[in-house]
């Protein structure tokens, strides 16, 4: 793996550990972390206490596992409807009510480990804090010393080493007012509407003091510059609103997609085409481009017969395909019964059942054929060639497909929405290319010219994601197999320039986030997010990182492999 791609690999990693560290500590297998965000399903969490998102860069694996930790903490032992029910309005109040909520839970931990992992969170996130600079002001510190003096009295344990001295001051002038508080959140942290009762109060002391703490210009821009320092650390985290913004949210939409009645539009579909690939390029070209890419399948050297049954184990089932007579038990078997009369000896009467693997499956590879996929054309190509040929030793059908726009910012498409005046809000706003490189019914070796025309510079332009997903879901859904595996290979989010000018920039990525998530709750389609040096994680609940520069050699093979045997054995 490049040195670029090893961070996000690395990343990928740290994600998978701690989304099955979430699961089984959290003791519910619907559970799932994309990007940071813990979702139930198709539905995130909201858990809104800051130190339960580490930064993505600089913060170490103990770290991402006390966060964890703590989300599977409060999934235990919070009812999240009655948490949400007390919710004060005011922002500060919001944010210290949620803090320690989620300090109540974490101090219920049994396990050592846990509790370990929690604390060592707790003090990377207090330095986070004190790094920002918000302790610099006088609203960062007063909220920097409830937040430590609470946990250290609800959980038992000290205040980070490093605060001691800091916040010995607003300790002192807090203790008559915080002071009588704190009691009461220990003594209840076993109950929790008890214990959101006091909450409360020191939420709405905080609220109050907010409101005292009204400071003159100078001191506040001080701490817009203080916090401009760290932009990565945040107080305020709203994870509904954040997951929305990445196009994940199980709830909110893009501005164009609220104020339409019909959701997800399109304004024409008269210039939208799907093609067979080979009828997109020259023959001569065609094969010219199939030579390159046997060139680059012959340096990789993938073991085709080793994939085919690994595929296998994974792919197919086990069948009945005849019988093997001349035994001596099993059924009888009537072709047989006259060397019973010419030899009363003869006891190999019987046959038996004969079972070998059957495919079972079909899968389809959805291509990102936008601009930037440019550059992986040849190895992209090897790469499927070589699951194509493996997929075929073993019969089970496959076909590679996939999209991009007839044209870059919306062509006929957009001259059609300005004739008619730019009415507002005109959904997708481009020509759809939908292409079909190679199809189920078609074999490898029919299908591999086909496969060629993956290398035409000019077929990449613009991507819009959701509705190629939903093509292909459609193409799956008439298979008869039973299962069916759609595989999307791409290298970024939805983008188109004209749908996204015309309407806003989260149009086409809620689209594909609602498609997905509306495909997993229905069922009957497994769906992999392959990103090739992407984390694909905010859209794809089953995913993995592909290494670009590596595409058609083992590795990336072995990724692929990895990546359905985690899935079909999670949905067996």
């Amino acid at each position: 793996m490049s040195a670029a791609q090893a961070p996000a690999r690395r990343a990928q990693e740290i994600r998978e550990l701690c989304g099955a560290s979430l699961r089984a500590l959290g003791a519910d297998p619907r559970l799932e972390l994309l990007g940071s965000r813990p979702y139930r399903g198709t539905v995130v969490l909201p858990f809104n206490a800051p130190h339960l998102y580490p930064p993505a860069a600089g913060a170490g694996f103990t770290s991402f596992r006390g966060a964890a930790d703590g989300m599977a903490l409060r999934v235990l032992h919070s009812d999240t409807a009655a948490h949400l029910a007390l919710l004060p309005h005011s922002p500060s109040a919001r944010l210290v009510f949620e803090v320690l909520e989620q300090f109540r839970c974490e101090s219920l931990a049994t396990l050592p480990g846990v509790i370990e992992n929690l604390r060592a969170r707790h003090v990377a996130w207090s330095k986070e804090y004190i790094a920002s600079g918000l302790t610099e002001t006088a609203l960062g510190m007063l909220l920097y010393t409830i937040f430590q003096v609470a946990r250290s009295r609800i959980s038992s344990e000290p205040v980070v080493l490093e605060s001691e001295d800091m916040i010995e001051a607003t300790r002192a002038n807090l203790s008559s007012t915080l002071g009588p508080l704190l009691p009461g959140l220990r003594r209840y942290k076993h109950d929790q509407a008890e214990f959101a009762q006091h909450a409360l109060l020191v939420a709405e002391l905080v609220a109050e003091a907010v409101s005292a703490l009204e400071s003159p210009a100078p001191a506040r821009k001080g701490a817009k510059e203080k916090q401009a320092k760290a932009p990565e650390f945040s107080l305020l985290v709203d994870v509904e609103h954040d997951a929305a913004a990445i196009g994940t949210s199980g709830s909110a939409t893009s501005g164009a997609l609220d104020s339409s009645p019909e959701g997800y539009t399109v304004f024409t579909r008269a210039y939208d085409k799907i093609s067979p690939a080979t009828t997109l390029v020259r023959e001569d070209l065609l094969r010219s481009y199939r030579e390159r890419i046997a060139a680059r399948v012959h340096t990789e050297a993938v073991n085709v017969q080793l994939l085919a049954k690994s595929l296998q184990s994974l792919l197919c089932v086990p069948g009945r395909s005849d019988y093997d007579s001349g035994t001596e038990e099993g059924l009888l078997d009537g072709t047989r019964l006259g060397q019973l009369v010419a030899s009363p000896t003869e006891r190999r009467l019987f046959k038996t059942e004969r079972f070998e693997p059957s495919a079972a499956a079909t899968l389809t590879f959805l291509v990102d054929c936008s601009g930037s996929m440019k550059e992986h054309a040849e190895g992209l190509a090897a790469f499927l060639d070589v699951l194509a040929r493996a997929l075929e030793r073993i019969e089970v059908p496959c076909e590679v497909l996939g999209y991009t726009t007839g044209t870059w910012n919306g062509g006929r498409a957009l001259k059609d929405w300005r004739r008619a005046g730019t009415p507002p809000n005109p959904g997708r706003l481009n020509e759809l290319s939908h292409v079909v490189f190679k199809d189920a019914a078609t074999s490898w070796r029919t299908g591999r010219l086909g496969l060629a025309a993956m290398l035409k510079p000019t077929l990449y332009r613009e991507g819009i994601d959701g509705e190629a997903v939903r093509w292909a879901l459609g193409r799956l859904g008439q298979r008869d197999e039973e299962r069916k595996i759609l595989v999307v290979l791409s290298d970024g989010s939805p983008a188109d320039g004209a749908t996204a000018n015309a309407n806003d920039e989260n149009y086409l990525q809620h689209d594909l986030a609602n498609v997905l998530r509306e495909a997993e709750a229905a069922g009957g389609t497994t769906i992999l997010g392959l990103g090739l040096g992407l984390d694909m994680s905010p859209y794809f609940r089953r995913n993995a990182i592909l290494d670009a520069g590596r595409l058609g050699g083992s590795e990336t093979v072995r990724d692929l492999l990895g990546l359905l045997e985690r899935s079909l054995r999670s949905v067996r």
